[in-house]
């Protein structure tokens, strides 16, 4: 009956899914319809969307497991960090500019507005680079939170998951495009949210509920870890700088990933900014909040986890493992919606980036519309196929290389992207070379940390360390790099800029308008 319970649930995700991917082909026709779903998303769908592409299987299996461990009811901090830095100031500093200045520069990816911005066509196409690089490794990355959660509530085969996710994904986003994944990222994160809060409650209720499960941390020791008794239940946890890193990384990342910021690209209206940024906030409090919230009390369970042998991964499927069939389920199809609307958000970013900034600008130069969208659309089915064997190659190989090349590509983007790009809408003065100088910095500091780990000094050994450092050393290096190198062309600027000055109801860079 338990097994019936499931299959029937996943059954349903699975024809909602496909059904909203077709009834959404008549908006993906053209480019600006596939990549954008022609500028028209709703604040609702947009949120969401913007939402269940930043919090994916690695974060509820992966990251909320490990810290949890490593941090204890202070990992909430990263959950906290992810709503208010990652959504709510996100939204709030770079929406409404992003979707002006790119609309105004009738740009559709993070390289195309990079080679617009500041009329560089070697800077599109190193964009454009790093984004496929760095991209691929953080897609497979999507499958391997659903292995264990697969095998516990199934007992079927890893392979059988990944061809699943795989076909899934690829249906819905190959026919409806962008407001395919807009409408399926909606529906995934409705489940999430009650799927997130339901577990919660489920896994309390084993410890004696909220109050027994804190005293019961509360008694947890690991003089590895820190010899103060009640670390684990403490605000700050065992290890305060490590922390603030995850937070960092996790948090401020977002502002230079290209699949998070073309969100912006294609809200409707001035009102759905301030509804979305809203929205997009609670989603997060909730979902990313609630994972590391429930990851903090994983020690509880130490007598079931063994580290050493099964690693981080296994905490939190170790958590959930004597959940009731119809839990178990909705804890599958959480992760499952979790890891395809990153998975799709990822693939559309990865195949319009090749389609318009490599293959379109280097290669097919006279490609038309039509032809760009089927591109785009064999690119969507090889990005999705690649990730998967990679997947693949690693659970059958135990490659270490794979993982860790997934743990840097949030740092290398970030590090690259994310100083350059906000620099780009809100200060005239940024040069071309301030923005190589950054793509440059971010991408092979990572690369190093990868190759070279035994090298850096041992607070930088860890990639987010790394990751955290490469972000945050780009805002610094982008307006030192403007001020000694040659400024731009201020024709050029100024006409671009003047975008925010355009007499709507009110200027642009207070208002949209509504036309």
């Amino acid at each position: 009956m338990g097994l019936a319970i499931k299959i029937i649930m996943l059954v349903v995700f699975f024809g909602v899914m496909i059904g909203v991917g077709f009834y959404t082909r008549k908006n993906a026709t053209d480019v600006k319809g596939f990549v954008l779903g022609g500028r028209s998303v709703g604040p609702w769908l947009t949120a969401f969307a913007y939402g269940t592409s930043y919090f994916s299987a690695v974060i509820f299996v992966g990251y909320a497991g490990q810290f949890g461990w490593k941090f204890g009811l202070a990992s909430t901090w990263i959950g906290i960090g992810n709503a208010v830095i990652g959504s709510l100031l996100a939204w709030a500093i770079l929406g409404r500019r992003t979707r002006i200045m790119t609309q105004h520069l009738n740009s559709a990816t993070m390289p195309q507005f990079f080679g617009e911005r500041f009329q560089s066509k070697g800077l599109k196409i190193a964009a454009s680079l790093i984004v496929f690089v760095f991209l691929i490794p953080y897609t497979a990355s999507l499958y391997n939170g659903l292995s264990r959660l697969f095998g516990m509530a199934f007992n079927i085969d890893y392979s059988v998951c990944i061809l699943l996710m795989s076909i899934l994904t690829a249906i819905y986003v190959i026919a409806g495009g962008y407001m395919a994944t807009a409408i399926n990222d909606f529906i995934q994160g409705i489940i999430m949210i009650v799927g997130i809060i339901a577990v919660i409650a489920a896994v309390l209720r084993v410890n004696g509920g909220f109050m027994g499960s804190l005293a019961g941390l509360a008694a947890v020791t690991d003089e590895s870890a820190s010899s103060i008794p009640g670390v684990f239940n403490s605000f700050f946890g065992p290890d305060p700088l490590n922390l603030a890193f995850v937070v960092i990384l996790t948090s401020l990342g977002t502002w230079g990933l290209p699949q998070m910021v073309q969100k912006f690209y294609a809200i409707k209206s001035e009102s759905d900014i301030k509804k979305g940024t809203i929205i997009s906030t609670f989603f997060a409090i909730i979902v990313a909040g609630g994972c590391y919230f429930l990851g903090g009390f994983g020690r509880l369970f130490s007598d079931k986890i063994d580290i050493e042998a099964n690693g981080f991964d296994s905490i939190v499927p170790t958590m959930l493992g004597d959940l009731k069939p119809v839990l178990i389920a909705l804890v599958v199809i959480l992760v499952l919606s979790a890891s395809m609307s990153t998975l799709s958000s990822l693939v559309l970013a990865s195949s319009s980036t090749l389609t318009i900034d490599l293959i379109k600008t280097s290669i097919a130069k006279k490609m038309d519309e039509k032809k760009q969208v089927l591109t785009m659309r064999i690119l969507v089915l090889f990005f999705i196929a690649v990730s998967a064997v990679i997947a693949l190659f690693q659970y059958n190989t135990k490659s270490n290389f794979i993982a860790q090349l997934m743990g840097i590509s949030w740092g290398a983007l970030a590090g690259a992207f994310l100083a350059p790009f906000l620099f780009a809408l809100y200060w005239k003065k940024t040069t071309k070379a301030a923005c190589w100088v950054s793509f440059l910095f971010g991408s092979l500091l990572m690369i190093a940390n990868m190759l070279f780990r035994a090298h850096f000094p041992t607070i930088l050994q860890s990639p987010i360390n790394c990751g955290a450092v490469a972000m945050l050393a780009g805002l610094v290096i982008v307006p030192l790099v403007s001020l000694l190198t040659p400024k731009p062309d201020s024709g050029f600027v100024e006409e671009t800029f003047a975008c925010y000055n355009k007499e709507t109801h009110a200027k642009a860079k207070e208002s949209l308008g509504e036309n």
